[in-house]
């Protein structure tokens, strides 16, 4: 089977046990799947992540368990396929994954085609995967179907086929019903049979196929960030013609509006120019490049920060100015929706512009699109406090959209809101609460109440959330992506609530939940474990809501263009006399000599316990004792950041997935696909993984080498400064700094099931002799498991550390036990 370069295909070998990764996919058809209004019963779970099974969530809307009745063990339902097709290349992942978020219950379904090439005719085993159902077809004659429809839950069949000698046609058939995170995905492997290989035919020669797919696989962005300068991908393999660009650019998943850039990139050419920084707007942006020639196209996504921070310059000096410029921001350059229309309404700008965004807003409150909640409280703090500056037309809008929302689990709907969490829990309770006050005399569709009737069911369930707040605090601890969430409910209520006892707890619960992020925070950013967390999340440091926050009360920080509660939260501040005490601010940007231990616990009966270490050049916060060995969903176990930049931070974790820029929760970056044990004192730290089968057989850190000021490297170890901030990461086997492609100069793997990672850091004046000082003291550094299953260490400056199998802590005479460590927490200095 000689590969002809002029004979049109992608060929690649396929040994036995390995998947087959290229194929023509088809348009996904998309249908909503509506069941008749029902209630659901249940409660706010805030252990819903806590996973038993793998990752699976076990929760199960109406419109699923009529989905499954409909079509669990039967052969899918055929959807015609729908252009317009692309090509599917691997890019190291062994699935075609068209993972997505949908915001109501909809039936999904595409075709995959490729061919495989046998050099014998014979019998071959193939094992199709999938969490949907499928259909597997061979040569047009189909092979079998897989239907057991168990929500973003893989199962796996296995099939014998007969192969021909030469081409054989392969096409696969699978779909699902997508609620909110679906993992829509495939995967076929060959398991045995006749030597063969897969053969995709493409519109042109074999060799520029190769060519636009390697330099797709192996380029990257110049920079893991970007602040200033020229945003552009370094190629490091070049093609042999001219190529047609197009860079479809987003933001996340919840953001719906793109900017399409082209351009052409010459033959041989290793730059791709994308623009100038202030071509972009500031936060974390999605790159989907498209690359054509000869009538080929072949994409692939990307992720980076762009974070406009020359624009944005540094903070006015007094809180009032830098609250007013906070409010302008988000008027300004906010996505289109409620949320900065209520910064606009802070201003008194009720105009044109601002009822557009409202409008943006209104369809998902409308339809109950999952998030909704999202929208509807801000909407609710602007019709109450701001109506008079909108128009009748709009004011009628808002307040249908409200009396026929569905506001919990036992009103009838037949939506995919998830009620579960403890962030949109208090959401919906928010919102009926004062939907219900403002409209007390009318009544609300679905629970057939009176406003003031949803007004009190909305009271008693805040109160019974702050009952459980004030004892546990978060479940969902430490995550950059829901302290925004939550504090858009408190700052709501702290503003509007008509009852004083709520108005003082939520008063209470935003100052308790600032006094978190301070404590957690280096310099402004937050640099700790976190319950859940996304790559957009752990990326943005600058353009994340917390960032801005951090800029209002701290002086550190910048505005991204996704906000969640800025508006609610600075309107606190400026009109209705929220104080965030002042040291809070000396907590959160830490000067001078010492150090600041932190430990606590979060969650339901303290299921998760938290330390936290920094100076003014470092800091490092970790899991203790946490699920050991388990399934993970999106905790982040370990973070740490050194000197003053906040792009130069590392984390570890087991991808859940090793498709880049995924959907997976976990996915490559975001939470972990198996927990590790995690034990640290102070600046040293030691992770230690153990994967089940299936699961991607390696560990990473992110390690962005052009963040830091200054690197240096061994066979197990990477060391890199930050202004006065050293950190040393070691392993147990060879580190692997990754190359090419989309994390190159940004990743460091090692491989296999187990591996273990010690973190070290320090503060240059600790150290002679600069990063090379601290290397030479550092590089020995290991650790010893002895039977029992305690570790130890022999660290230069703390002397023998201890950390006992129960996540106890024995160092420089001292004994810390997770176990005894409350939810308020307790901070030490160290001189």
């Amino acid at each position: 089977m000689a590969q002809n370069a002029q004979d049109g295909a992608m060929r690649r070998p396929l040994t036995n046990g390995s998947p087959v990764c290229y194929w023509h996919i088809s348009a996904i058809a998309e249908a909503e799947y509506n069941v008749p209004d029902t209630t659901m019963s249940g409660h706010m779970d805030a252990q819903f992540f806590l996973t038993k099974e793998k990752n699976f969530i076990p929760h199960e809307y109406p419109c699923r368990t009529q989905f499954v009745s409909e079509r669990r063990g039967k052969r899918p339902v055929i959807v015609e396929k729908q252009e317009p097709s692309r090509i599917w290349t691997p890019f190291g992942s062994p699935r075609v994954d068209l993972s997505g978020f949908w915001f109501r219950a909809t039936t999904v379904s595409a075709w995959a085609e490729t061919r495989i090439e046998a050099k014998a005719a014979g019998t071959a085993r193939l094992k199709l995967s999938c969490c949907g159902g499928a259909i597997l077809f061979v040569n047009g004659e189909e092979a079998g179907f897989m239907s057991v429809y168990q929500r973003n839950f893989e199962t796996e069949q296995a099939f014998e086929v007969e192969l021909k000698a030469g081409l054989n046609e392969i096409a696969v058939f699978f779909d699902d019903l997508a609620e909110r995170d679906a993992r829509y995905f495939f995967e076929l492997d060959y398991c045995d049979g006749p030597e063969a290989a897969v053969s995709l035919d493409v519109p042109c020669e074999s060799g520029p196929a190769d060519e636009i797919e390697n330099m797709l696989d192996t380029m990257h962005f110049e920079q893991p960030a970007y602040s200033s300068g020229t945003v552009a991908f370094h190629c490091p393999q070049t093609v042999s013609r001219d190529l047609d660009v197009e860079i479809m650019v987003a933001g996340d998943f919840l953001a719906e509006e793109h900017d399409t850039f082209t351009t052409r990139l010459p033959a041989g050419s290793a730059r791709l120019v994308v623009g100038d920084v202030s071509s972009f707007h500031s936060d974390f942006r999605h790159f989907d490049v498209r690359l054509s020639a000869g009538g080929l196209t072949l994409s692939r996504p990307f992720t980076v920060e762009i974070a406009r921070c020359e624009d944005q310059g540094e903070p006015p000096e007094s809180l009032d100015a830098r609250i007013d410029e906070a409010l302008r921001h988000v008027a300004e350059n906010g996505y289109a929706d409620a949320i900065s229309a209520l910064a606009r309404l802070g201003l008194g700008q009720g105009d044109a512009r601002t009822e557009a965004m409202i409008s943006v807003s209104l369809p998902k409150i409308e339809n109950c699109h999952d998030c909704a909640d999202f929208h509807l409280v801000p909407l609710l703090f602007g019709r109450i406090r701001y109506g008079d500056l909108l128009s009748e037309e709009i004011r009628a809008r808002i307040d249908a959209a409200t009396l026929n929302f569905r506001y919990w689990l036992d009103e009838p709907g037949n939506d995919v809101q998830w009620y579960y969490s403890e962030n949109h829990a208090l959401l919906f309770h928010t919102a009926a609460y004062l939907a219900g006050h403002f409209h007390a005399d009318k009544t609300f569709v679905r629970a057939n109440v009176t406003g003031a009737e949803q007004s009190a069911r909305g009271a008693a369930r805040l109160r019974d959330w702050f009952d459980h707040f004030e004892k546990w605090e978060m479940a969902e601890f430490n995550s950059v992506p829901y302290f925004p969430i939550d504090l858009k409910g408190l700052t709501t209520l702290y503003a509007l609530a008509h009852d004083e006892d709520i108005r003082a707890r939520a008063g209470k619960a935003i100052l308790r939940l600032i006094s978190v992020v301070a404590a957690s925070a280096h310099h402004g950013t937050l640099t700790a474990a976190q319950g859940r967390s996304y790559e957009h999340t752990l990326m943005a440091a600058r353009t994340s809501e917390l960032s801005a926050i951090a800029r209002v009360l701290w002086s550190r920080g910048y505005f991204g263009r996704t906000f969640q509660t800025l508006p609610q939260f600075l309107l606190c501040l400026r009109d209705f006399d929220l104080v965030i005490p002042e040291g809070n601010g000396d907590t959160a940007c830490m000067s001078g000599a010492g150090g600041q231990e932190w430990t606590f616990s979060q969650g339901e009966n303290r299921f998760a316990h938290l330390y936290h270490y920094k100076t003014a050049e470092t800091a490092m916060g970790s899991l203790a004792r946490y699920r050991w060995g388990e399934w993970g969903y999106q905790e982040t176990v370990l973070q740490l950041r050194i000197g003053r930049n906040p792009d130069a931070q590392i984390w570890v974790n087991h991808p859940g997935e090793v498709i880049h820029c995924g959907f997976g929760r976990p996915s490559y970056w975001g939470g972990c696909g198996a927990l590790p044990r995690v034990h640290q004192y102070r600046n040293l730290a030691v992770v230690l993984f153990e994967t089940h089968e299936g699961q991607p057989d390696f560990s990473h850190i992110w390690f962005p080498a052009r963040a830091f000021d200054e690197t240096m490297d061994g066979t197990h170890f990477a060391c890199a400064r930050s202004g006065h901030g050293l950190v040393m990461a070691t392993g147990t086997t060879p580190l692997l700094p990754v190359t090419t492609g989309p994390t190159a100069g940004m990743e460091i793997r090692q491989n296999g099931r187990k591996t273990a990672w010690l973190f070290r850091l320090a503060d240059s004046g600790e150290v002679e002799g600069g990063l090379a000082g601290f290397c030479q003291r550092f590089e020995a550094l290991t650790y010893a498991l002895a039977e029992d299953g305690t570790i130890t260490v022999d660290d230069p400056d703390y002397g023998a550390v201890a950390f006992g199998p129960d996540g106890t802590i024995a160092a420089e005479g001292r004994s810390l036990n997770p176990a005894d460590w409350t939810i308020e927490g307790a901070i030490r200095r160290f001189d």
